[in-house]
């Protein structure tokens, strides 16, 4: 069977074209996080809600200090005090203040606050050696929200930061997307569960582990229907239970040319249409995707390394393109490369790597072992380099593209 790989860029949007969102549901705040929003955020009244203390000090009338400096100090009477969440008791007069708190709201008259390092105490309240204008160190009314303003955008990730904003505004629930369901296969007559002594020509499944944590960094519920030796008959029927029971499948394994690949006679079989099945990336050229009705199916490599590509850069934005994501794609920046790599580069290619800063600035190196069958570079990384298609023999210094790894926000384009 000969395959016609296609560019990373051009893969990812065939992905995206074939998903359908899921529906909403209303979810209570306390389970609104990782969620995505399907309404919008919008101040339901201003904040502040009304003009407040910046500072612990002393509210005054500004009129009052006029004239004040070091040689000529003004006085001022103490007639009470203000705490957050309290009122004060009666207008300012001439030359009186309130003891006030961080956040109290300002008592009438009052449209200055003078912070506590700048007093000298007396009996009765302080003095003053300069003057205040009127407005200074006060937190106005609607300066950090006005009442209508859209804060925060439907599509948007809620995160702690967006949690707050909720609570501020009264949103006990909130509008969602309800949570794709996914379910995991692995294949291949070599693997060993976790708990499982070596054998020779046996691995450890690594992949299904790996996935699964990589759907709980994004709260996705998950099936796992566990190892499937190599059978076609049994593929295919554990491939159709899995779809009834899910919005996406992931297989690992069975997606090369070998023998017991047997992942594109199940597509076949099933109906599904295959969107790409090689991709001009390493590792995980041979990932494979094909959609049946409204579900995808990815057909991701076994070897751990491409697995954990393939899920990162196709799997995770589909399932957040699913609940209305705008901004699906893994977050990235430039850094400067800390060590050479040498190899030539025909297809895109996605080194693990570790990200640091140091005095001199942000800094990249590989992770260590990074063919695709690798895994201790997986442990180790924290982000990838992606190094473009054509490109070879990077020195160190030059800068390079990196993709990084378990950032809750993401971008709206897919531009590498």
């Amino acid at each position: 069977m000969i395959r016609k790989p296609i560019p990373v860029k051009e893969a990812v949007q065939h992905v995206i074209n074939s998903c359908t969102e899921v529906n909403s549901e209303m979810v209570k705040i306390d389970n609104a996080y990782g969620r995505i929003l399907k309404e919008p955020i919008v101040a339901k009244h201003d904040v502040p809600p009304f003009n407040r203390s910046a500072f612990d000090g002393y509210a005054i009338r500004a009129e009052d200090s006029e004239g004040a400096s070091e040689n000529s100090s003004i006085s001022f009477q103490v007639i009470g005090e203000i705490g957050a969440g309290h009122v004060g008791e009666r207008a300012l007069e001439e030359k009186e203040a309130y003891r006030i708190m961080t956040g109290a709201i300002l008592p009438p008259h009052a449209d200055a606050i003078v912070m506590l390092e700048e007093t000298e105490k007396t009996e009765n309240g302080f003095t003053l050696s300069r003057s205040f204008a009127v407005d200074e160190n006060i937190s106005f009314q609607g300066e950090d929200a006005k009442e209508g303003e859209i804060l925060i955008e439907s599509g948007s990730l809620i995160h702690p930061g967006t949690v707050a904003l909720l609570a501020t505004f009264g949103y006990a629930k909130v509008k969602v997307a309800k949570l794709p369901v996914v379910s995991i296969i692995s294949t291949g007559t070599e693997l060993l569960d976790v708990e499982d002594e070596l054998e020779p020509g046996k691995i450890r499944n690594s992949n299904g582990p790996m996935l699964k944590a990589q759907l709980d960094r994004m709260r996705i519920p998950y099936h796992s229907f566990g190892m499937m030796e190599d059978d076609l008959d049994a593929c295919t029927e554990l491939v159709e239970k899995a779809l009834s029971q899910s919005d996406i499948v992931i297989t690992t394994g069975g997606v090369s040319v070998g023998d017991y690949d047997y992942l594109p006679e199940i597509y076949k079989r099933i109906g599904a249409k295959v969107l790409f099945d090689k991709v001009m990336m390493r590792p995980g050229s041979v990932t494979t995707v094909a959609v049946l009705g409204d579900k995808l199916l990815f057909g991701l490599s076994g070897n751990p390394s491409a697995c954990f590509t393939g899920f990162e850069l196709f799997t995770r934005p589909a399932l957040l393109t699913m609940m209305g994501c705008t901004s699906p794609y893994v977050p990235r920046m430039k850094a400067t490369l800390g060590e050479d790599f040498t190899k030539a580069n025909p297809f895109t290619r996605f080194v693990r790597a570790i990200w640091e800063m140091r005095s001199d600035g942000l800094f990249v190196v590989p992770a260590g072992f990074n063919k695709s069958n690798a895994v201790s570079s997986i442990g180790r990384g924290n982000c990838i380099i992606v190094l473009p298609s054509g490109s070879e023999r990077y020195k160190v210094g030059e800068e390079v593209d990196v993709l990084l790894l378990g950032q809750e926000l993401g971008v709206a384009t897919w531009d590498l």
